[in-house]
């Protein structure tokens, strides 16, 4: 055992070795538009050195595609501008790693770059199946290819090489005298892994103290609201009219499918391989293997299904069923009593036909146009749409049929919007919409008066806590005098309740996470009591009852592993704080907003003559 963990430890410390000096790479940037020549010009500087716009505009690209990949609904303005801010970001980080590499020195050597290639591959080529065995890296497959490797691959490696190696040299340099000692190390995995079990007692507050057991006073509201005043603020709201139209596939387009169906159907049974016809037109995962779904049990699928393929004569075609999935063709291959069959199917997804793809279209169009010339909901009943009225959140932008309009808040909450103005036509995920702003509410902060009710909820919230406390600080009176807190904890009404083992990084059932009444838990002997311990909006009292210490033999066992981890923690804390103090002490100039500006405003701003 401790053989094989060495073994994989070696490749995994490899790994967070690249990942160290991938956060030089990715984190801060790297050229990644190779610096050609036909710039299209400089946006920029940082410390004299041009920010050329084509360095930007790559980046933007890379961020905007990687950003788009990870979500459904379109990019917003908002999202845009952050990636905009962030692709420039980028590029500075870039030059002013490249100026800190010149400044230093900092060169990589021939043997520098053969001696990586053979020993630390890139993340992605470790992760390739070719150069695996047995689900692991395998050095000794991977080094035979790069022996093996045409001049073309091994060029793209010496690339890598070159930009990584220099990189990962400043970074080691950054993050020298960097050190835990195995205290430290012991002391973290102790904290992670050491148990201990409770009994327990709540008083409950919210619900064991009634309101007349404590008094609120006019100057302790007014006293609350003055030193709490930010509590009260009230994001800017918006009536609108709204009017959505979604996406969803019509009843049209599910007839179109179950028609598609239909006709695939009817060519299996003239005699065409259902095999050949799932591979060609299923959308299920299962399409590859001609629709197989192999041996299913009773109650697995859905009951429309469920109940067809326990029904149907095996080796007969169903008709067209519809579902949430879409639409099916199931064939029962075989079937074993009622528990189990072996199932092949067809389904095709319910989408928007062509046709309804263009009637939507239009219709958005229609309502801009329309909407142009007069109120949104007199273009919404010409076109047999419905309008909403309600009140939009700037914070939370929400609207019925539409969903999240955060591109159509941006509209209504721009100053430059009047009233009575109606938007474009907007889109997300799930419809086109517009809307019309119809009056707006700035923000401001709640009055004392406006506030006055919630202040008292908090101040009761207090107030119990605190009458509670007092109550429970009797029980730990009568344990302190030598009763057991089981026999105390009946006379006080309250239940006594067990939990554990836990760590200190669990949620408890009755304690919580991440509180005062956990952290009692590990602060306590086995057999003592705490005292009064608050949070949550409880009231604990809590003893231990037992303890497991955290395995020494395991924590050696994974120490090198741990050094290495933490040690990559603390290194990419010391590298983003001094990025951004060599930002902070560079000229950096940004000219975006007049070089990339429209050319009518560009003249206006004087670039151009």
């Amino acid at each position: 055992m401790m053989q094989q963990l060495r073994n994989s430890t070696k490749w995994i410390m490899i790994l967070v070795a690249l990942a160290f000096v991938g956060l030089m790479v990715f984190e801060w940037g790297m050229d990644i538009s190779g610096r050609s020549a036909g710039s299209l010009g400089e946006i920029g500087r940082v410390n004299g050195t041009p920010v050329l716009n084509e360095q930007y505009q790559a980046t933007y690209r890379n961020i905007y595609e990687q950003r788009a990949s990870l979500q459904e609904d379109p990019i917003t303005n908002a999202q845009n501008s952050q990636i905009e801010d962030e692709a420039w970001d980028e590029v500075v980080n870039a030059i002013l790693i490249d100026q800190e590499l010149e400044r230093r020195g900092i060169r990589v050597t021939d043997e520098e770059i053969r001696s990586a290639a053979l020993f630390s591959p890139p993340p992605n080529l470790m992760q390739d199946p070719a150069f695996q065995t047995d689900g692991q890296f395998d050095l000794t497959r991977y080094q035979e290819w790069v022996a093996n490797a045409g001049p073309q691959w091994l060029l793209q490696l010496e690339v890598i090489y070159r930009d990584v190696i220099p990189r990962g040299k400043l970074a080691r340099q950054i993050g020298s005298g960097i050190h835990m000692s195995d205290s430290e190390l012991w002391d973290q995995y102790r904290q992670e892994n050491e148990t201990a079990s409770v009994s327990y007692v709540t008083f409950e507050p919210l619900t064991r103290v009634s309101d007349d057991q404590f008094e609120i006073t006019p100057g302790e509201i007014s006293e609350y609201y003055r030193e709490n005043r930010e509590s009260f603020f009230m994001a800017a709201s918006a009536r609108v009219v709204s009017v959505a139209m979604t996406k969803a596939p019509t009843a049209a387009d599910t007839t179109a499918v179950l028609t598609r169906a239909g006709e695939l159907r009817q060519a299996i049974l003239d005699g065409e391989d259902f095999a050949e016809v799932a591979m060609r037109e299923s959308a299920g995962p299962t399409a590859a293997e001609g629709g197989d779904l192999g041996v299913v049990g009773k109650g697995a699928m859905v009951p429309s299904l469920d109940s067809v393929v326990f029904s149907a004569r095996p080796g007969r075609l169903s008709e067209p069923i519809a579902t949430s999935f879409g639409v099916h063709l199931l064939e029962v291959t075989e079937r074993w009593s009622q528990d189990s069959a072996s199932v092949r199917h067809i389904v095709l997804d319910i989408v928007r036909t062509e046709d309804s793809e263009f009637a939507l279209f239009a219709m958005a169009d229609s309502l801009e146009e329309l909407a142009a010339s007069m109120s949104l909901a007199e273009a919404a009943t010409i076109l047999g749409l419905e309008a909403d009225t309600l009140d939009l959140l700037e914070t939370r932008p929400f609207a019925p049929r539409a969903g999240d309009v955060a591109e159509g808040g941006e509209w209504i909450f721009d100053p430059e919007t009047s009233l009575g103005e109606v938007s474009p036509v907007f889109e997300n995920r799930l419809a086109f919409y517009s809307l019309e702003l119809v009056s707006v509410d700035p923000a401001r902060y709640q009055t004392e008066a406006e506030a006055r009710s919630a202040i008292r909820g908090y101040i009761g919230v207090d107030k119990r806590i605190a009458v509670a406390a007092e109550e429970a600080r009797e029980l730990v009176d009568e344990v302190r005098a030598g009763r057991s807190l089981s026999e105390v904890a009946p006379e006080f009404a309250v239940e006594l309740r067990d939990a554990g083992p836990f760590t200190r990084e669990e949620f408890v059932p009755g304690l919580g996470r991440f509180n005062a009444a956990v952290g009692a838990s590990f602060g306590l002997e086995v057999g003592e009591v705490s005292d009064v311990v608050e949070a949550n909006q409880n009231v604990f009292v809590v003893e231990r009852t037992a303890s497991q210490p955290a395995d020494s033999i395991a924590w050696m066992e994974q120490l090198d592993l741990q050094r290495q981890q933490q040690l990559l923690i603390l290194r990419q804390a010391r590298l983003n704080l001094w990025i951004e103090a060599l930002r902070q002490s560079a000229s950096i100039v940004d000219r975006r907003e007049q070089v990339l500006a429209p050319a009518d405003e560009q003249e206006v701003a004087g670039v151009f003559p």
